[in-house]
């Protein structure tokens, strides 16, 4: 019984492909996580400001959201694997470019504001490249496996990564984070030159950057059930993703306590979010996913709502467990049934179009709800966050009754 169950968790794995590009994830997004930690640090260092920290996050982030769009098409034309190998250099390039300044004790914010625009640039390309690489790596009846393994593993780095990169910090300073993470990039381009996936299916029609949008855009739109799930994951990102920026907020003016404490809940939400991946990673079948992101939408708002009023420490530490795991639920369960969703000329699109609404639109409704902070306090900001993440749950649910119709003819659903 124990045998079947991790053969069901690790299936994907038997998949050459997929194990190579599984460990060389592995390697560097823990270096990621490092790297993200010890700019967050070393901008806090030289300026002390909190305007200046979020500023960087916003740099980073606004690429993703302005020009996903428009790079994404070329994800439907051109080899994923070559786009990846040079996404994944140039991110090696930056972190390196971080290194070099760091070490050298001459880096400035505004070379990091720019370096941290440029990575953003990458990663337009980038994310949603990845999303639509998996496919090619894994048998069908594997994909929902890799895209929860994939989550597994985003989540257990985020828990390894700040950890080290913390140490480090204290015992040699930031650049050695930024270098490290130049170097796990290694792991990643090695195991891209080593696969051998199958060719995405070519166009026999030549690139019209504009005519490929509007394709794109109609494909979306005029896709029932691909255009409820991303206008779905648009109401969790506005609403519930904004909650790790109020984290540290929560922590000092409502629980009265420190960054220990602080410490706690991300690793809540982080054992939370690697729980959903593992209960992801051992379901078979994609059917029922519809119901499991209608059901976590809704659990994860009444934990919004709940964590609005708590002011101790040990259920705080509880529902954020909770939130965690909800959140990570609907998310990879959504990218699931995108991937399975989408014809394969069209993915590299569809996937833009989720990366820009997972990672772009946090920063904005981040900066829309804390903008009501001088109306109301920081526990009315976050009962709004419920507030909008259930009503649009409740909508998700409703037209969740009317997929089956849709999605009638893909046997897996």
């Amino acid at each position: 019984m124990i045998n079947n169950s991790w053969g069901d968790i690790l299936g994907s794995l038997r998949s050459r492909d997929f194990r190579l590009y599984f460990t060389g994830m592995c390697v560097s997004l823990t270096g990621t996580w490092m790297q993200q930690i010890a700019m967050s640090w070393l901008v806090y260092r030289l300026s002390g400001s909190v305007v200046l920290l979020a500023t960087v996050n916003f740099m980073a982030q606004i690429p993703i959201l302005l020009i996903t769009p428009f790079v994404s098409v070329y994800v439907d034309r051109f080899d994923r694997r070559k786009i990846l190998l040079l996404t994944q250099t140039l991110s090696m390039v930056q972190a390196l470019a971080l290194a070099l300044l760091a070490l050298t004790g001459i880096i400035q914010i505004w070379h990091i504001l720019l370096l941290s625009f440029s990575i953003g640039c990458i990663n337009a390309l980038d994310n949603p490249t990845r999303q639509a690489f998996y496919p090619g790596l894994v048998a069908k009846e594997h994909l929902s496996n890799a895209i929860a393994l994939n989550s597994a593993v985003i989540n257990s780095s985020r828990l390894i990564g700040p950890a080290i990169g913390g140490l480090l910090i204290g015992l040699c300073g930031e650049g050695l984070c930024f270098l490290l993470n130049g170097l796990s990039y290694i792991g990643i381009i090695t195991a891209l030159l080593a696969m051998h996936p199958q060719p995405s299916v070519p166009r026999n029609h030549p690139l019209h950057l504009r005519t490929d949008l509007s394709e794109g855009f109609q494909y979306i739109s005029g896709h029932t059930p691909i255009r409820t799930l991303l206008l779905f994951i648009c109401v969790i990102s506005f609403f519930g993703l904004p909650l790790i920026t109020f984290i540290p907020a929560y922590v000092k003016d409502i629980l009265h306590a420190g960054s220990e404490e602080l410490g706690l809940l991300l690793s809540c939400s982080g054992i939370g979010s690697f729980g959903a991946a593992l209960y992801l990673a051992g379901r078979k079948e994609v059917a029922g996913l519809w119901k499991v992101i209608s059901t976590s939408g809704i659990l994860l708002s009444i934990g919004l709502i709940g964590i609005s009023s708590v002011e101790t420490i040990p259920i705080a530490a509880c529902i954020y467990i909770a939130i965690g795991f909800t959140l990570i639920s609907a998310v990879a369960s959504v990218n699931t049934l995108l991937q399975t969703l989408s014809d394969e000329d069209k993915r590299g699109r569809v996937m833009g179009y989720l990366a820009m609404a997972f990672t772009g639109l946090p920063p904005i409704g981040s900066l829309f709800l804390s903008s009501l902070e001088k109306y109301t306090g920081l526990p009315v900001i976050i009962l709004i966050s419920g507030v909008g993440c259930i009503l649009g749950s409740i909508v998700f649910e409703y037209y969740r009754t009317k997929m089956s119709r849709f999605v009638r003819h893909i046997p897996s659903l």
